[in-house]
């Protein structure tokens, strides 16, 4: 009897890990997230194409062009001949100046623990050696090299950052695609003949343990998402890590995927339901690189750091974006944030890697204050207190932390406890902050109290 029940039992596991999910929404909804994404809260996305070459405007150049926006088509007429067409454009996408091991290590000193890199955008040029594009690809045009390639053995080889790719479902202006949208989409060429193969042959050959699908123009059936998907995390090489966010076809946003992007810059400000992305620009104005771009377009460190502690704090993973130049290159601000960044988490990264939200997730009282939380070993919570601010004189009202008795108040980066007081009644505490020589600051922008409870 024992030896049966140990079989039995033997069987149920085996059962159990190897559920088969069904190409419907109901069924890919109900496949748990990788608990790393959780972890992870801070990745970066990274826009590289043909766009990278006129670099005016943003990415969606040859759209803006296309369709006559003013400052693009007087851009053009006043630089280039009028028989100059986009795909002129490739062969100066040339990315000799691309070092893949760099950009692997400025990412590692970000704290980012994952990347995300467009593989293509809706301009249909695509940064690897593909099998469906007849000459429309970074290995037959421009650089001459596999970009995709060359990024994920660097990133695999220098640092434990998590790879992953975006692809556009669609194309602006492919002659398939546009034949199938003449057709009320009722015929499926592109997907058969183009998207569809694209992204089995990425999952197959870069193993990316992200895949971020962008375009909704279509409807689900006519890309057939849920069959890819049902692939995808059945029998693909990533069926156990890979993660997938919500843009699979019209209809599709912020309620089917992994996890939910709703919108480019969500950032909802409140805890939601469903684990999500918030992806963003350090470009406020652009997701490529652009020329053109003035200062004040850039966010601050202080910005960024801000954006990290809503999002984290909701319940969200930040992912944040920059444009490479066409010629390969992380130009100087863009690094300078990147490392700003990881200079930040260096100090404070226990209040955001592994957290989850607090019952709480900005303080009731000041303004500028959010939370994260964790348990701690013995079964207590540890509560982190994001203050974006310095307080003028020198005391912090919480209003949303409890004066329990055991209570201790440090400063990551700090050492020794922070005096605390309670502000009067069961709720709300004060913080007076450590006298602390400008040589001793633990950062530069936003400091990080941590409030330690015991278990009850």
């Amino acid at each position: 009897m024992a030896l049966r029940v140990c079989v039995f039992l033997l069987l149920s596991i085996v059962v159990c890990s190897c559920t088969r999910y069904e190409p419907t929404w109901e069924s890919l909804d109900s496949r748990p997230l990788p608990s790393w994404y959780d972890d992870a809260k801070f990745g970066i996305f990274i826009h590289w194409g043909v766009f990278s070459v006129p670099s005016f405007g943003s990415e969606w150049f040859w759209h803006s062009w296309k369709t006559g926006v003013k400052s693009v088509v007087d851009f053009m007429k006043s630089n280039y001949p009028p028989d100059f067409t986009y795909a002129d454009f490739a062969r100066e996408f040339t990315a000799e100046l691309y070092n893949p091991d760099h950009w692997a290590d400025v990412f590692k000193a970000s704290g980012a623990k994952y990347v995300v890199l467009t593989s293509k955008h809706h301009e249909g040029f695509c940064n690897w050696p593909t099998n469906v594009s007849f000459n429309w690809n970074a290995q037959e045009v421009g650089p001459k090299r596999d970009l995709v390639g060359d990024l994920a053995k660097a990133i695999r080889k220098r640092t434990d950052i998590h790879f992953g790719l975006y692809h556009s479902l669609f194309e602006w202006y492919n002659p398939m695609y546009l034949q199938d949208h003449e057709n009320g989409f009722k015929t499926r060429y592109f997907v058969e003949r183009k998207s569809m193969p694209e992204l089995y042959e990425l999952v197959n050959t870069y193993k990316p343990e992200v895949v971020w699908s962008d375009g909704d123009a279509g409807p689900v059936d006519y890309w057939n998402s849920t069959g890819f998907l049902a692939w995808l995390y059945n029998d693909s090489p990533v069926k156990d890590t890979v993660v997938t966010n919500d843009r699979w076809g019209a209809g599709t946003s912020c309620k089917h995927g992994g996890y939910y992007t709703c919108q480019d810059r969500f950032n909802p400000g409140k805890k939601q339901n469903h684990k999500w992305e918030n992806c963003m620009t350090i470009d406020s104005g652009s997701w490529g690189y652009r020329r053109n771009v003035d200062l004040a377009n850039y966010l601050t460190a202080h910005q960024l750091i801000t954006t990290l502690a809503e999002t984290v704090s909701c319940g969200g993973n930040l992912l944040m974006n920059i444009g490479p130049t066409h010629d390969g290159r992380i130009v100087p601000v863009f690094e300078e944030r990147l490392r700003q960044m990881g200079e930040w988490l260096a100090v404070n990264g226990e209040a955001i890697y592994g957290s989850v939200p607090w019952s709480h997730q900005n303080d009731t009282l000041t303004k500028g204050v959010w939370y994260t939380s964790k348990k701690t070993d013995d079964g207590g919570t540890a509560v982190y207190c994001i203050m974006l601010a310095w307080p003028e004189n020198d005391v912090l009202k919480l209003g949303s932390a409890s004066p329990q008795t055991g209570l201790a108040v440090s400063m990551l980066g700090y050492p020794g406890l922070v005096k605390w007081t309670p502000l009067g009644g069961t709720a709300g505490i004060q913080l007076q902050m450590p006298v602390i020589s400008a040589a001793k600051m633990p950062c530069r922008w936003a400091w990080v109290f941590k409030l330690t409870y015991q278990s009850v």
